[in-house]
């Protein structure tokens, strides 16, 4: 529901605020004063694309915002969520600012684009069902919903009740959809697909013939360097074993002495020999440590093929590396989505029969629920035909005659088999035509209250804007046309531009609209009109700009007083 309208410097508007309510609002005027400004303004926040020609005269921009109550739209609360923005208090606001330079949008302070602006507040409605318009508006501006063919079986939908079996139809048709680019995929570029293969293979191999461990990378680098410095390993050796073992000079030998010097001299002092213990352990621990050095470095070899072959395997590991990732866990990794998607490959064909015999299942199922649907809107489309062209006639459409073409497609799409839209007649000797290439924006909102009086309120409450809806009506029709308003704007909102008094008396905010001098030029403003003005209004509508005792008196008996 719009709460608030907001504008300035637009066109003839220099500050303008309109707190609109629910239920059936009503905007009058005198021709000219400025009720196609108004509606532009509204299209605006539509997502209608703006002028630098609309920006009033000496200013620089225009500015219009627009505050919703999303409240009971949890699908556009949603889609905002999904945007990234903010929602307080079930509140949507829509700022546009048309500007020489550069025209923003913005949605609860976020700027946005054109094209978002457009999916939130009044997207083409779309033949799952899943978008529905904050606005609603048919006349001079804004009737794409109306002649929308998606909208037109979202409408035939709702009224024969097969939303539902719609739903686990458009459900299986994504499936089926899914396996068949699946099949397609497969089929497509035989030759490439037997290149990618033998690409595969050869990566495959390329790092299966290293058989790789993790870690092994850091192994081949110190068995590599243990290699090329076997010889300087030796020395070491040789020069430890030397000087704590085979010289006669060695640390053993040193300690031997010592150890036979202490037990020389124990029988002066028994204790001597006690504490040079611990240099026979030593003794022999150095003893082992020169055994397991000449053991270790007997097993280096200089084995110039042995070195060869261990840095060809570093050097492949490392291209590896540059193509699948520095660690080996990435290249051991690669090498199990290489082998699978190797065996897919390789069953691709078996592959395929599957998905055939998958997509042949889904498909017979498709059709069965397709056909049901079909019946089901041929059923109801004569009776939705027959209900829309009576409510038609209680409006004065004389000579007009609505109808709902449902044909039978020769393929399955989104929506079914069904191929609907509604169409129109001026005569019987005339040709069924599309609303789209036929209707005025007077008839397309007389039609949009008739689909809505047949149809019901919509469960996603949103504003009905008519304007040209009373255009070529008068006196009893013109009653008529107000009550279904009024019917209609029960759980929703409606705005409706009237020149009929028998329309406005039927609103729950009436607001006027006129011009007034300002300097050089007129600005345009909106007034809410209590009961004594709107009793005044009532009768300018009824007798024209004199008044008189009966049409105010009139006036006060078209609205209840």
């Amino acid at each position: 529901m719009l709460l608030e309208l907001k504008v300035s410097n637009f066109a003839i508007i220099e500050n303008l605020h309109i707190q609109f309510q629910k239920g059936l609002n009503i905007l009058s005027g005198e021709t000219g004063a400025g009720k196609s400004v108004l509606l532009k303004s509204l299209a605006l926040l539509m997502g209608v694309k703006g002028s630098t020609e609309s920006i009033r005269s000496g200013c620089t921009q225009a500015a219009i915002e627009g505050s919703f109550d999303i409240s009971k739209r949890p699908d556009i609360q949603k889609k905002l969520e999904d945007l990234g923005i903010e929602t307080e208090d079930g509140l949507l606001v829509v700022k546009r600012v048309i500007a020489e330079e550069k025209s923003r949008v913005y949605l609860n302070g976020s700027l946005s684009t054109l094209n978002t602006l457009r999916d939130v507040v009044s997207p083409l409605i779309e033949v799952t069902g899943d978008a529905a318009p904050l606005i609603e508006m048919t006349g001079q501006f804004e009737n794409r919903n109306l002649i929308s063919k998606a909208y037109h079986l979202d409408l035939l939908d709702h009224y024969t009740g097969t939303w539902e079996l719609r739903h686990q139809y458009q459900d299986k048709y994504n499936q089926w959809q899914g396996i068949l680019n699946e099949i397609k995929n497969f089929e497509s570029n035989t030759q490439d697909k037997a290149q990618r293969l033998d690409f595969l293979i050869y990566q495959r191999n390329e790092i299966s013939n290293l058989d790789l461990n993790p870690g092994e990378d850091a192994d081949l680098e110190t068995e590599i360097k243990k290699l090329k410095n076997s010889t300087r390993l030796g020395t070491f050796v040789d020069s430890a074993e030397e000087i704590l073992y085979a010289d006669s000079d060695s640390a053993t030998n040193r300690l031997k002495m010592i150890i036979q010097k202490a037990h020389e001299i124990s029988s002066i002092d028994p204790t001597i020999a006690s504490k040079v213990e611990s240099l026979e352990q030593a003794r022999v621990a150095i003893e082992d440590s020169v055994y397991d050095l000449r053991q270790y470095v007997s097993k280096i070899e200089t084995d110039p093929q042995k070195l060869e072959s261990l840095e060809t395997k570093l050097s492949q590991l490392r291209k590896l590396q540059k193509k699948f990732g520095p660690d080996l866990s990435d290249i051991l990794k690669a090498l199990v989505e290489i082998e699978t998607e190797i065996t897919q490959l390789q069953n691709a064909e078996k592959h395929i029969d599957q998905l055939k015999k998958s997509a042949s299942k889904l498909e017979s199922e498709l059709v069965k629920l397709a056909n049901e649907m079909h019946a089901r809107r041929q059923k109801g489309s004569t009776l939705l035909t027959d209900s829309v062209n009576a409510e038609l006639a209680d409006l004065n459409m004389k000579g007009v005659t609505f109808f709902v073409s449902v044909t039978k497609l020769d393929h399955l799409n989104i929506g079914g088999l069904s191929d609907v839209e509604f169409m129109s007649q001026t005569s019987a000797k005339d040709p069924k035509r599309p609303l789209a290439k036929f209707a005025s924006g007077g008839e397309l909102s007389r039609i949009l209250l008739s689909l809505k009086r047949v149809v019901g309120s919509s469960n996603q409450p949103r504003t009905y804007l008519f304007d040209e809806v009373d255009t070529g009506v008068s006196g009893p029709t013109a009653e008529k046309v107000g009550k279904k308003l009024k019917s209609i704007a029960k759980g929703q909102q409606v705005i409706c531009v009237t020149h009929l008094p028998q329309v406005a008396a039927h609103g729950d905010a009436h607001f006027y609209i006129q011009k007034s001098p300002q300097g050089d030029g007129v600005s345009m403003e909106v007034t809410e009109l209590k009961q004594k003005d709107r009793v005044k209004e009532i009768a300018r509508l009824i007798s024209g700009e004199k008044i008189t005792k009966t049409s105010l008196a009139h006036a006060e008996e078209l609205l209840g007083i």
